[in-house]
C-alpha cells in the first residue's frame, strides 16, 4: 500500500486529507501533528486513515508527505524528516512564503529526495482542524515552486494531486510569488487586522460594536486568523509586506485628500475601484493581452511540463506590466 503522510493536521491540512482520502486505491493517508489531541480530532473528522505520533515513523516509506505547518515550523521539520524519507519520495509544502522555504528544502533534503513548494490560495475563518473541510481547495489557484533540480516527473505528481483537490495549478518562482502575494493575501491580512485594532482601541467600540455588520465581518474576517500564522507570514515576507504597506498608505492618503475636497474627482476615484473589482470579479483583468501572454503555458497533461514553465509565467507577467508602465506615460 502506498503511502501520503500529512504533517500539520490544521485548517489546510485536515481538508487536504479529507479530500485525498479514498481518491487513490491502495493509498493510505497517514497524519501527524505535534499536539495529538489535533491529530485526534482529524482522525474523527475523516481526514486521515491513521495518526503516527513521530515525524520519522509519519515519513518512513511515505511516497508524497505534506508539509501543512505555520512557515516558521517548516525549517525544523524538514531537518527532522530528511534522514528518514526514502529515495524518490516527493516533499511538498503548504506555506504562505517560499522564497525561505525553498532555501531550506534545498539546504536540508538529500538529493535523492524531490521537493516542489506549494500554496493553496484557499481558507476559511474558523483556524485549526475545526476550520477543516470538504471542497476548500476546489476552483482555488494552488501557487507551484519546484526546486530546480525537481524532475519534471515529481512536478507531474504533484499537479496530479493538486487536480485531485480540485485546484489549478500555477506555476512561479518563489520571489515572484512572495511579491504576488504579499499584495493580494499579506496585505489584506495587515488591513483586516488594522481595523480591528483601530475600532476595538476606540472609547466607543462598545456601542460600535452593536452597529458592525456585513461589510465590518467582511473587511475584518482576516483578523480571525491564527496570529502565530500570520507573525510568520510577515516575518519571512517582510520587505515586501512592508512595501505594500507603505504604497497602501500613498492610496490611503490620496483618498482622504479626495474625501476632504469632495467633487468629480472623488467620485471617479471610487468608479475606477468599483470597475477593478467588477473586471476582477468576471475573470476580465487584462482579458485579451493576457490571454495571449499565457497562451504558451502547458497544462498538467502535456509532455512539456517542467519546472522552467514558471519562469515563462513571470517574463508573461512582466510584460504585461512594462505595457500598462508604457500606457500610463502615454507611450
Amino acid at each position: 500500500m502506498h503511502k501520503i503522510t500529512i504533517i500539520g493536521l490544521g485548517q489546510i491540512g485536515a481538508s487536504m486529507g479529507t479530500d485525498l482520502r479514498g481518491k487513490f486505491a491502495g493509498v493510505e493517508i497517514v497524519g501527524h501533528d505535534k499536539e495529538p489531541e489535533v491529530a485526534g480530532k482529524a482522525r474523527k473528522k475523516g481526514a486521515i486513515d491513521r495518526t503516527s505520533y513521530t515525524l520519522p515513523s509519519a515519513v518512513e516509506d511515505a511516497a508524497i508527505v505534506i508539509v501543512a505547518v505555520p512557515v516558521e515550523s517548516v525549517r525544523e521539520v524538514l531537518g527532522s524528516i530528511a534522514p528518514h524519507l526514502s529515495p524518490g519520495a516527493i516533499v511538498t509544502d503548504v506555506s504562505s512564503t517560499k522564497t525561505r522555504v525553498l532555501e531550506w528544502a534545498e539546504e536540508l533534503l538529500p538529493e535523492s529526495v524531490e521537493f516542489v513548494g506549494g500554496h493553496p490560495m484557499a481558507g476559511v475563518e474558523t483556524p485549526g482542524v475545526e476550520g477543516a473541510q470538504s471542497g476548500l481547495f476546489e476552483r482555488a489557484t494552488y501557487a507551484l515552486i519546484p526546486l530546480g533540480r525537481t524532475s519534471p516527473k515529481a512536478v507531474e505528481t504533484v499537479v496530479n494531486l493538486v487536480q485531485v483537490l480540485g485546484a489549478k495549478p500555477f506555476f512561479l518562482d518563489p520571489q515572484e510569488h512572495d511579491s504576488l502575494v504579499a499584495a493580494v493575501s499579506h496585505l489584506p491580512i495587515a488591513l483586516s487586522i488594522t481595523l480591528m485594532q483601530t475600532v476595538s482601541h476606540a472609547p466607543s467600540w462598545r456601542e460600535m460594536s452593536r452597529l458592525a455588520a456585513g461589510s465590518f465581518r467582511d473587511v475584518s474576517r482576516l483578523a480571525s486568523g491564527s496570529p502565530a500564522m500570520h507573525a510568520d507570514i510577515f516575518s519571512t515576507n517582510r520587505e515586501t509586506v512592508l512595501l505594500w504597506i507603505d504604497r497602501f498608505q500613498e492610496e490611503l492618503q490620496a483618498l482622504r485628500t479626495l474625501v476632504e475636497k469632495g467633487g468629480p474627482a472623488l467620485r471617479s476615484h471610487l468608479d475606477e475601484a468599483y470597475e477593478a473589482r467588477y473586471a476582477w470579479l468576471r475573470g476580465r483583468v487584462g482579458e485579451s493581452e493576457a490571454d495571449a501572454a499565457f497562451a504558451d503555458v502547458p497544462t498538467a497533461g502535456e509532455q512539456t511540463l517542467t519546472v522552467f514553465a514558471g519562469e515563462r509565467l513571470v517574463r508573461a507577467a512582466r510584460r504585461l506590466d512594462d505595457r500598462k508602465k508604457r500606457r500610463g506615460r502615454g507611450g
